[in-house]
Parts: C-alpha cells; sequence; structure tokens
C-alpha cells in the first residue's frame, strides 16, 4: 500500500480508482461538454473492472479500498460541489472541469454502506483479520483513518 494519508483517495490505489473514472468519462462521455456521474453505473463499471468482488465474502484489501475510495469521491462531490482532481495535459481529463453533477441511489448507497460496516465492524476475510484494518492498524494514523470510515459511514447514511 503507497499511502501518504489516511484517506483512500491518498494512496496508490485511490489514485487507481481516479484514473478509472478519468477514462470512464472520457469513453462515455467523448469530448469535453460537462457531465453527470451516476453512482450505479460508475459502481457497476467499477466491479465489472475488478475493483469489487463478486460478493461481499470476497473480502480483500483492494475491494474494502475501492469502497472507501468511491465513497471519498462521491462525498467530494456532494460536499464541496466539484470533483478535485484535475488533469494537466488533457482537457477531457480533468474531472474538475467535467463533472458537473453526481447523483446515487439507495442500492449503490447500500452496497458502499457495506463494505464500510463490514471494514468498521472488523468482520474478519477468508484469512482471518481483514487485511486494510490490520495495515493501518500498525500505522501512526489508525485514529485519523477510522474517523474517516466513521465519517464515510456517516455521509453515505445522510445520502440514503
Amino acid at each position: 500500500m503507497g499511502a501518504w494519508g489516511y484517506k483512500a483517495l491518498e494512496s496508490d490505489e485511490g489514485l487507481d480508482l481516479v484514473d478509472f473514472v478519468r477514462d470512464y468519462v472520457e469513453t462515455k462521455y467523448p469530448g469535453n461538454e460537462p457531465v453527470g456521474l451516476k453512482l450505479s453505473e460508475l459502481k457497476d463499471s467499477l466491479k465489472e473492472a475488478g475493483f469489487f468482488g463478486e460478493t461481499f465474502s470476497d473480502g480483500d484489501f483492494f475491494y474494502d479500498h475501492s469502497a472507501m475510495a468511491l465513497s471519498e469521491l462521491y462525498l467530494m462531490f456532494k460536499e464541496t460541489g466539484e470533483l478535485n482532481y484535475p488533469y494537466e495535459d488533457d482537457e477531457n481529463r480533468d474531472l474538475k472541469k467535467r463533472v458537473k453533477s453526481f447523483t446515487g441511489d439507495q442500492s449503490s448507497f447500500e452496497f458502499l454502506l457495506r463494505y464500510l460496516t463490514d471494514i468498521i465492524n472488523e468482520v474478519p476475510d477468508q484469512d482471518g483479520e481483514r487485511e486494510i484494518v490490520e495495515l493501518w492498524k500498525d500505522s501512526d494514523m489508525y485514529s485519523e483513518w477510522q474517523e474517516n470510515l466513521t465519517h464515510l459511514i456517516h455521509g453515505l447514511e445522510a445520502e440514503k
């Protein structure tokens, strides 16, 4: 895990998710017109691309991290009105300029909340202790990470 902060978007895996969203926007909405994202469609595309398991019992650090990063991205838009991920080389890939709305739905909130509550409740994965929890417990930023996770859960619950 290459991380420089306690948020999922402050990591290599988080930036992989942002790059996927850029590719998704660019492919689904060619050009540079403003677009509206739907959380359900984005979640389904991420799942199809392997960012989430087939079932919730497929416990994996990457899946948990993806759920946290997508939640952070969605709540970032809800809190600030933008996805603050400019891209220097190609205006079509600049999420801050392109994404003008980001809507969620009950099913997507429940999907993400299932991942997040399994993480915070430390539901074991197939190898025992949940890897993402184990890694953060060994860090100096465990309490900040936990607070962020709680913030994400409360934010998504408020959206429901």
